[in-house]
């Protein structure tokens, strides 16, 4: 797979991969901006700037229309780094896509009554993800029990709906100005388009709009962890479920790559050791999986445990740590691991035909500054030696925050 690369005078970097076998072009603009970025006071403003952005522009009053008219699709997605857009549409429309994104890159149609209908769909997905759903405060519960300082603490959504009921029209018009430009994004196109085509467009739609000053982050860092943080909360579930984090590297760190192996060692398919221990053997959990976070900062790895009917949380976390305490002692074999970085090359392997999936990596990819293609050989050089030697330093008590869910029906 060939990747072209080019940058606008204004900044805008440009991403592109051609695929002839599909009558589809993806295009993908992708901002440095997450919720990382707001005040502790005032979170949850990127995503619902994010739901904005489809409010029309005075060119364009209905995005989503427009897009629909073309015979695609749309959406977009807010996570604690990047804020990310998209457009599918048939090969023919691709200009289209290209001057539906400039345009609302250019501007967006302001007034109180539209941001008011906004919080109002904000605030009510705020309630159905965290307030009124099974487990929906779960996530908030643990990463204000792992972050202190760092705004990873809050969930993307926002820590309080009245962060979201107390944003103004002046604070939505300062967060835009401030990251939405071209030299603060990615645009990356995948699809049935020449690297020529795309860098016409690019420059006819883009290249006169004002790039603007990047943004310097100067964001607060999370001190060491000394000490293991435990929490215990009852709620009105049908069960209990434990979970269980631990500090690890951000995405850009030398050993990201490790971490993930050993996340799949432990908890990736039916084969992994978790499954095969705690679930098949000892029949100990219904449910149990980890996965990291994946975020630029410090990251955790997340261990999650549905027990069985007459199984404590604290029997399903001395059996976890069993398993890594095996990782931490006991060479991984070669086997398992070449298992596991097979699986990683052919699931790569099926992502680059998505053009929409592929189209948001490589934006990611090119903003966080990692090379797309060398992601893989970074798994491949993966050794047993560096699987111990990143289970020591992570799966340390004193980098582990756990979390005790129970159901008000349990009797624990």
């Amino acid at each position: 797979m060939k990747i072209n690369r080019a940058a606008l005078s204004n900044g805008l970097r440009v991403v592109h991969s051609e695929n002839t076998a599909t009558q589809m072009v993806t295009v993908n603009i992708t901002y440095n901006v997450g919720s990382k970025d707001e005040n502790p006071s005032q979170t949850g403003l990127a995503h619902l700037i994010e739901h904005l952005m489809f409010g029309g522009t005075e060119r364009v009053p209905d995005y989503d229309r427009m897009v629909e008219r073309c015979g695609g699709e749309n959406n977009a997605w807010t996570n604690t780094d990047f804020t990310n857009f998209y457009a599918c549409v048939p090969w023919q429309n691709a200009e289209m896509a290209f001057f539906l994104e400039s345009d609302r890159m250019r501007g967006l149609r302001y007034s109180q009554e539209r941001l008011d209908n906004q919080k109002s769909v904000v605030i009510e997905e705020f309630k159905q993800r965290n307030l009124n759903r099974p487990y929906g405060d779960i996530l908030a519960l643990l990463y204000d029990l792992v972050y202190k300082v760092h705004p990873y603490r809050w969930q993307t959504i926002g820590k309080d709906v009245s962060h979201i009921e107390s944003v103004s029209l002046h604070d939505v018009k300062d967060f835009v100005s401030r990251f939405y430009m071209p030299s603060n994004a990615v645009l990356s196109v995948v699809g049935n388009i020449s690297f020529e085509r795309v860098l016409s467009l690019a420059d006819k739609y883009f290249a006169s709009i004002e790039g603007g000053v990047a943004p310097v982050r100067a964001l607060p860092m999370e001190p060491p962890k000394e000490e293991c943080r435990r929490l215990e909360v009852r709620r009105s579930v049908p069960n209990d479920v434990l979970y269980m984090a631990f500090r690890m590297c951000g995405r850009l760190g030398k050993d990201y790559y490790v971490a993930d192996l050993i996340s799949d060692i432990l908890a990736n398919g039916s084969s992994s050791r978790l499954l095969q221990v705690l679930h098949k053997k000892m029949n100990l959990a219904t449910r149990i999986d980890a996965y990291l976070s994946g975020r630029l900062d410090d990251g955790i790895m997340v261990f999650y445990a549905y027990p069985a009917e007459g199984v404590s949380l604290s029997v399903l976390e001395e059996e976890i740590e069993r398993q890594l305490e095996l990782l931490r002692n006991e060479p991984v074999s070669e086997r398992e691991l070449a298992k596991l970085k097979n699986k990683f090359e052919s699931s790569r392997m099926f992502s680059t035909l998505d053009c929409l999936d592929l189209a948001s990596d490589l934006s990611c990819y090119e903003m966080a500054g990692i090379d797309y293609q060398g992601d893989l050989a970074a798994y491949c050089a993966v050794t047993a030696d560096d699987v111990i030697r990143v289970s020591r330093e992570i799966f340390r008590q004193s980098n582990k925050s756990v979390l005790y869910y129970y159901s008000d029906k349990s009797k624990t």
